[in-house]
């Protein structure tokens, strides 16, 4: 080995055991090493780190014999599952993951070749935010950061795992990609951290209640997948990939599997006769999909209605479903922004849209009007007359007013709408409906409440059921549930070559 080439071995073998030397401290706080991290993501071998020895530039602060090994995030590009992925891995134990200009330099790098290739990105955040030594290089490096995550946004996947603490401006980047994954335990998001909050409002609080993931999944909707360790955050990631193309102009990946669609006779038992009594609407899911095949996504954020990935006869589809077992499955101010959100991000990467529908209405009261409901549901409305992909509606039980329309009824563009025979298809509930029709019947009646009685049953009878909707054309056929799976997926079948698109413009403008 000549001399260059040991110099090189050297500088090389130096970057390298940076991360080996510092191992024990992160496994001590149940982290990997940033390198650990993108060895688990990649297939074996496949990983091609580029700006290895990189440098900082920074003069002040006594940084110039300061060395940061690959100035804190390891960058570069590999295979996932065969199919090409950029990344990029920041490195908490050198400089606490700080981003500096040549840090974010490599970042933008990373997202520019994803976006030439049309491939994935993968972020791994753990830092503790921008170099302050750096000053506005730093910002400057957040929000070229800021631009790129946009300019990639619909176009190829970005999925940021959040694999220790991620706040102040650091936060946007993540907040700007299509899912977040957090680590139990290690992950924090915040804008402003525990100490300023005490000292701005004089709350104390600590970081896990102010950025931790049970407030990002049960309270702010910011995050995406709770994963238990970095190794399953990682194993999320890879399964999430599984159901998406590579760009938008890519079809999402089939599953090679034979195309059988039995009847399935334990659809015909779910609903309840009892209108009123709720039922696991994810009972359906599992039976109307392939096998363990359903990701749902924000599973703790806005219970009353359902989204995620799934596959039907391989083919992988979204799904979004309204939920009976909370809030009887009502669409609130959260749930709009959760569907609208989802609806979209399928859209983008050309995934069919399966809708299951079991809505009695919007969530009326003072906090939702205050809140602004009519612009959040306009949202939903928006998101699906907006979707070009093919969409499936299967109604099946309530379906009132306003909510209605905004699980994509016919009339907002879906291309198929089945019904069961339990649907009921109405302005609103019968029980309100009766109340407002026969008011002054009931109010004259010798007995009103008997009359009531006998009033909400006849507008049942007569309104709250699919055959009028079926009659006028707003449906497509009134199914057996055991059939819906059969008709769902040769409908996805027919509609695999469907083109639609939209008068031209710069940009819709959604109400948010």
């Amino acid at each position: 080995m000549n001399t260059k080439t040991e110099e090189l071995k050297l500088k090389r073998d130096s970057l390298f055991k940076h991360c080996e030397k510092n191992a024990e401290k992160q496994h001590s706080k149940g982290k990997l090493t940033a390198r650990e991290r993108l060895d688990l993501l990649f297939d074996k071998q496949t990983f091609m780190e580029n700006f290895l020895f990189a440098r900082h530039r920074c003069t002040q602060f006594d940084m110039t014999s300061k060395e940061i090994a690959a100035d804190g995030v390891i960058t570069g590009s590999g295979y996932i599952d065969d199919r090409l992925a950029f990344a990029f891995s920041q490195d908490f134990t050198s400089s606490g993951g700080s981003v500096g200009e040549i840090h974010a330099d490599k970042i933008c790098k990373a997202m520019q070749s994803a976006l030439k290739y049309g491939a994935p990105l993968i972020g791994i955040n753990d830092s503790g935010g921008a170099r302050i030594q750096e000053g506005v290089q730093s910002l400057s490096g957040y929000g070229r950061i800021f631009f790129l995550n946009t300019q990639l946004s619909g176009v190829v996947p970005q999925i940021s795992i959040i694999s220790g603490p991620c706040a102040g401006g650091a936060a946007y980047s993540p907040a700007l990609s299509d899912f977040v994954i957090m680590v139990r335990g290690v992950s924090q998001m915040f804008i402003t951290g525990p100490h300023v909050v005490k000292a701005a409002t004089g709350e104390d609080i600590t970081a896990e209640e102010l950025g931790g993931v049970n407030t990002h999944m049960c309270h702010s909707g910011v995050a995406h997948f709770i994963a238990e360790d970095d190794d399953h955050a990682l194993r999320l990631a890879k399964r999430l990939l599984s159901y998406l193309p590579s760009n938008n102009i890519g079809e999402p990946p089939l599953k090679k599997e034979d195309f059988v669609l039995d009847e399935l006779p334990a659809l015909d038992r779910i609903v309840p006769e009892n209108p009123k009594e709720s039922y696991d609407m994810k009972d359906i899911i599992s039976r109307l999909t392939d096998t363990d095949s359903f990701m749902e996504v924000q599973s703790g954020y806005a219970k009353n209605i359902i989204v995620g990935f799934a596959r039907i006869a391989g083919r992988p589809i979204g799904i979004v479903a309204n939920q009976p077992m909370f809030m009887a499955g009502v669409i609130d101010i959260d749930a709009s922004d959760k569907a609208a959100r989802f609806i979209n991000f399928c859209n983008a990467f050309n995934l069919p849209l399966i809708n299951l529908v079991d809505v009695p209405g919007f969530l009326p009261g003072i906090e939702q009007e205050y809140g602004g409901i009519i612009r959040h549901g306009a949202k939903l409305l928006y998101a699906y007359s907006h979707a070009t992909v093919p969409k499936i509606t299967v109604i099946i039980r309530k379906a009132y007013g306003g909510a209605y329309l905004a699980m994509c009824s016919r009339d907002l563009g879906a291309d198929a709408v089945f019904a069961w025979p339990t649907a009921e298809i109405a302005v609103m509930g019968a029980e309100g409906a009766a109340n407002i029709v026969f008011a002054r019947e009931i109010k004259d009646a010798k007995e009103p409440e008997q009359l009531r009685s006998q009033k909400i049953e006849e507008y049942r009878q007569a309104f709250a059921n699919p055959y009028i909707a079926a009659g006028y054309n707003f449906i497509d056929d009134v199914i057996f549930p055991r059939d819906t799976r059969r008709l769902v997926g040769l409908t996805l079948e027919n509609c695999s070559t469907k083109k639609e698109s939209h008068p031209y413009k710069k940009n819709g403008v959604m109400p948010v």
